[in-house]
């Protein structure tokens, strides 16, 4: 039917064309109606016959006396008029077009007519629907023209047009969760086929595209769109759009799925309520609008009033309860829809009764009504923000804290819009730069870790979709990105960030990804970019097919944070001519907002980070290269370093730190700490957090220690050399002395180990630096098993007074104790940790302290100063109730005086020692436990000089005897000692002239 207002009508005439020539085209003239004729539109296939001609006639009427001038005599094209007799024998009516005062013409099929597939692609619809063109209205510029075409019949005679293709559901109702299938059988080839979603309440179709709900298939003559897990996000009219035939086809089918309990929203899904405070109460269920026209009601109902109410996306029914039940009630909130089974919603409301513990009301923040112990009060959210307000009344009758799910209702939007096109609903290319802008937006809104949660969550799924369609971004969109992630960065970690981790502890990591994703996704006409805010610095560039130097990026940090991408690394990329997009991202402060989650080799020490992380990205003809040598130069940086990158895949996903395929480079010329990766991602440097800064003070100390130490040890062998057959005369003076000069040479020898192993080229492909280590860790340990033959002897001697083992079965003890307990410890550190990589520490030929061989030094250590700690205090028991019977020959007391001695002095040393390199990891701010722990570590000989040595009474008298001539008076000691031991035991007395003549000799 014609709108009897349309100035302008388009007719089609059908004329049989008998006995001549077809007409050529001829240049529009004044038609009779005040309009003008057009073109032909087919030509003849013959001379001589019978043909039909198609003419389109525009009319131009000034008034609404259309349909008399239509009946009046027109005018043929003075081509068609001159040729031989022609009959009309059909006239119809096409097209309906509305003039514009601008010149554009609004044209409309009419029944039975079609635009041709052709017009619909080179003309723009009158309305526009998001990414649906339709083309039933078409826009024609000044000097354009077009009319409708008929639709091919369906059969000779029906005058419905033939649709070449016929739409089919596996079911039009679907359950929850289940798929759903839409087939489209053709007839014909089809071109441009579109599915299409116009979702329950939405005025414009939605396009389908494949996602983690969508996958569209085709074959020969049928197309199948799936979706799986369906549930009522994806209930309304699905549009199958086709071109066949040379027209545009559009099929459509409705899909509706049942209302589930898990969709209703009750407020409050529980209360409980004191008549006495609170005579009436209210009771809400809100459900999504649907297809299905779903009835609400309250049961039971009496003495209650009902009244419904909608909001932009939800229908609610609530109940107005005007008198307290007498008992605990259980309402219902019933939902039927004709022909589905009714869904039934439960609210429980407790009665609260005299002698009830209760929380009392509180109208602090939120209006909290009494509630009974053990329940839950909610209250709904402020205006503009969706979820609950839930605050438990604990068994005692006290408040618990606030729970609050309130979010904003723009950023669930968004939320939600976001998850959709991620899902298969919507236009990747137009909606993801849409949805950026907006959120850059909602920034300001972001008052709680709900809505943090929510904007981050709005960002990662849209970077899911920009890496699963590898969709590009535009200038703009990426400009928003960066903006709003300055923004979060930005926001208060204490208020916001660290509550948000308690409920979603992977939230840093996927804001690195997303931005990371999105980052690198701009399209190669606005490259190179480059921007700049205070915690987000980017910069692309684009290279051609060839490398002419090293890719290098710098960023105005203090210190200035470069890297550089060595020209080898590029060069398999430049085949093909394929341009290469380096991507170079910083981040400030995020670092501090990943969770402090170690990889493996890192151990569980605490580290801090420089406040920055520099992720750099390449791509490659649409692909990502994740693989490359890169430099990273983080400045100068006064600590112990490990060169380490994020990896979103470790801990469950949630991230964590990693130095895999990383590397502290030394020995180069820059005073700079730089790090070697093989591979590209976010990175950054962990500086343990107890590590005292490069001081030249601690250095010098250091090396004037072990230099002070390896002297008092030579010492200490050039005086053994002097008076050992002196001070060795008996079995305990030899066992104990023995011990100590194996101890000296040990230590003498680690020390020099250690002193030389800085000239040595570090890391595990140097095998002088992998030797310098296994004998450092060797001889240090030797030297405390040493200490512990030593502590074993005594206490033997103490515990074991008539049991005496002979020299040469201590002596082999001592040995086994000594020497191969320590190779034991050294080569099983160097079997297991040397093929993980974890032997050598960064930079320095020695144990690594972050994979676990640092343990198999510092475990037995502390054993031992242990062991030796519980023998010094026997032996200083003993020492103190001394038994006349036991007393043993002088000289033994004083050998065993000697490494009591001995034992009370290095014991402690030791001890102590090892406590402050504990205390230097504990002690952040003070430098006084490097000190100490310095002079001590590094001055062991000069100590085992002093008290082990020179202290020893039978080595001061050999050394008098040998440079002075005389003979030395005994001491009180040695007096006393003689006189219990001529008072002993006949055995003991039978020995003694021997002994003393021994002694005099």
């Amino acid at each position: 039917m014609v709108c009897s207002a349309a100035p302008v009508l388009l007719l089609a005439m059908i004329l049989p064309l008998v006995g001549s020539p077809v007409a050529r085209a001829s240049p529009p003239v004044p038609s009779q109606a005040g309009g003008e004729s057009g073109q032909q539109l087919d030509q003849e296939r013959g001379t001589g016959e019978s043909v039909l001609v198609s003419v389109y006639v525009q009319l131009d009427f000034l008034n609404d006396t259309w349909p008399m001038t239509l009946s009046s005599t027109l005018t043929l094209p003075p081509a068609l008029a001159s040729s031989s007799p022609r009959t009309l024998t059909g006239l119809r009516l096409t097209t309906e077009c509305n003039a514009k005062h601008d010149g554009f013409t609004y044209c409309a099929c009419l029944s039975g007519y079609q635009w041709n597939a052709s017009v619909c692609s080179h003309h723009p619809p009158c309305q526009f629907l998001h990414d649906y063109h339709p083309c039933s209205c078409l826009i024609f510029g000044p000097t354009e023209a077009g009319y409708c075409q008929l639709l091919p019949p369906a059969a000779p005679v029906s005058c419905l047009p033939a649709v070449p293709g016929t739409l089919r559901l596996n079911t039009w109702l679907q359950v929850p969760g289940n798929t759903l299938n839409v087939t489209l059988l053709t007839s014909h080839e089809t071109t441009n086929l579109n599915w299409f979603l116009r979702r329950t309440g939405s005025p414009r179709p939605i396009r389908l595209q494949p996602g983690t709900h969508v996958s569209l298939t085709s074959s020969q003559g049928q197309a199948v769109l799936s979706i799986c897990n369906i549930s009522h996000q994806w209930q309304g009219e699905y549009m199958c759009c086709f071109e066949a035939q040379g027209f545009r086809w559009e099929l459509y089918h409705v899909v509706k799925v049942p209302l589930q309990a898990t969709e209703v929203a009750r407020l409050p899904d529980q209360l409980s309520i004191s008549c006495a405070t609170s005579p009436g109460f209210q009771l809400s269920c809100c459900i999504p609008r649907t297809h299905l026209g779903y009835t609400a009601a309250w049961s039971p109902g009496q003495r209650s009033e009902a009244s419904l109410f909608n909001t932009p996306g939800d229908q609610c029914l609530v109940l107005a309860v005007q008198h307290c039940p007498i008992a605990d009630t259980i309402y219902t909130c019933d939902l039927q829809s004709p022909g589905l089974t009714p869904v039934r919603v439960p609210v429980s409301v407790t009665i609260i009764q005299d002698g009830d513990t209760i929380c009392p009301e509180d109208t602090s923040a939120i209006a909290w009504n009494v509630t009974k112990a053990g329940h839950v009060a909610q209250a709904p959210c402020p205006v503009n923000r969706m979820g609950l307000v839930k605050r438990t009344c604990g068994p005692d009758g006290t408040w618990g804290p606030i729970h609050s799910s309130c979010t904003d209702a723009g950023l669930l939007a968004l939320l939600q819009r976001a998850e959709l096109l991620w899902a298969g609903q919507g236009w990747p290319a137009e909606e993801v730069p849409q949805i950026l802008a907006q959120l850059l937006e909602q920034t300001v809104v972001v008052s709680s870790p709900s809505d943090l949660l929510a904007l981050l969550g709005t960002m990662t799924f849209l970077a899911k979709v920009v890496a699963d369609t590898r969709i590009q971004i535009n200038r703009s969109a990426l400009e928003a990105l960066l903006k709003t992630t300055n923004k979060v960065l930005d926001m208060d970690a204490s208020s916001l960030w660290t509550l948000a981790h308690a409920q979603k502890p992977s939230a840093g990591s996927d804001l690195l990804l997303a931005v990371e994703t999105m980052a690198c996704s701009l399209c190669a006409q606005d490259q190179p970019f480059s921007f700049s805010l205070s915690n987000v610095q980017l910069q692309t560039q684009l290279l051609g097919p060839s490398f002419p130097a090293d890719y290098r990026v710098s960023f105005t940090t203090q210190p200035p944070l470069q890297a550089q991408i060595p020209r080898h690394s590029l060069a398999p990329l430049g085949h093909n001519g394929t341009n290469v997009t380096i991507t170079s991202l910083m981040l400030r402060k995020l670092d501090h907002l990943l969770p402090s989650n170690y990889g493996q080799g890192l151990g569980d020490a605490l580290y801090a980070t420089p406040g920055l992380v520099l992720a750099i990205s390449i791509m490659a003809g649409g692909q990502a290269f994740n693989q490359g040598e890169v430099i990273l130069d983080f400045g100068d940086r006064d600590s112990t370093l490990h060169c380490v990158f994020w990896d979103h895949s470790l801990f469950q996903g949630n991230g964590g730190w990693s130095e895999e395929g990383c590397q502290l480079q030394t020995g180069n010329a820059s005073p700079t700490t730089q790090c070697i990766c093989q591979h590209l991602t976010a990175f950054s440097v962990l500086m343990s957090r107890h590590t005292v800064p490069g001081n030249p003070t601690l250095e010098l100390l250091s090396q004037v220690g072990l230099g002070a130490s390896i002297l008092a040890l030579l010492v200490c062998l050039g005086v053994y050399r002097l008076v050992w057959r002196v001070v060795v005369r008996n079995k305990v003076a030899y066992l104990r002395h023995a011990a100590l000069l194996n101890m000296v040479l040990c230590l003498l020898a680690a020390d020099s180990c250690f002193l030389g192993a800085p000239l040595l080229p570090p890391g595990p492909r140097s095998p002088l630096c992998l030797a310098a280590a296994f004998l450092c860790h060797f001889l240090y340990l030797a030297t405390f098993f040493w200490m512990l033959a030593q502590a074993l002897m005594l206490a033997h001697q103490l515990l074991f007074v008539f049991h005496q083992l002979s020299k040469r079965q201590v002596l082999s003890l001592m040995v086994v104790l000594g020497y191969l307990c320590p190779v034991g410890f050294a080569g099983v550190a160097l079997g297991v940790y040397l093929p993980r990589g974890k032997y050598l520490g960064e930079g320095a030929c020695w144990l690594d302290g972050k994979g676990g061989a640092l343990y198999t030094f510092v475990g037995p250590v502390l054993a031992i100063v242990g062991v030796n700690g519980l023998v010094l205090a026997m032996a200083v028991l003993k020492l103190l109730r001394p038994s006349l019977s036991e007393g043993p020959q002088m000289e033994k007391w004083q050998a065993l005086l000697g490494v009591v001695k001995a034992l009370l002095i290095l014991t402690p040393i030791f001890g102590l020692t090892w406590g402050l390199g504990l205390a230097t990891l504990l002690e952040e701010g003070s430098i006084v436990p490097h000190y100490v722990f310095t002079i001590l570590n590094t001055s062991q000989g000069v100590f085992i000089l002093l008290f082990g040595c020179l202290m020893d009474k039978k080595v001061q008298e050999a050394l008098l005897k040998r440079f002075c001539r005389t003979q030395p008076h005994n001491s009180t000691i040695s007096l006393v000692s003689y006189w219990i031991q001529i008072h002993g035991s006949p055995e003991v007395r039978s020995s003694v002239p021997q002994h003393s003549q021994d002694g005099h000799s």
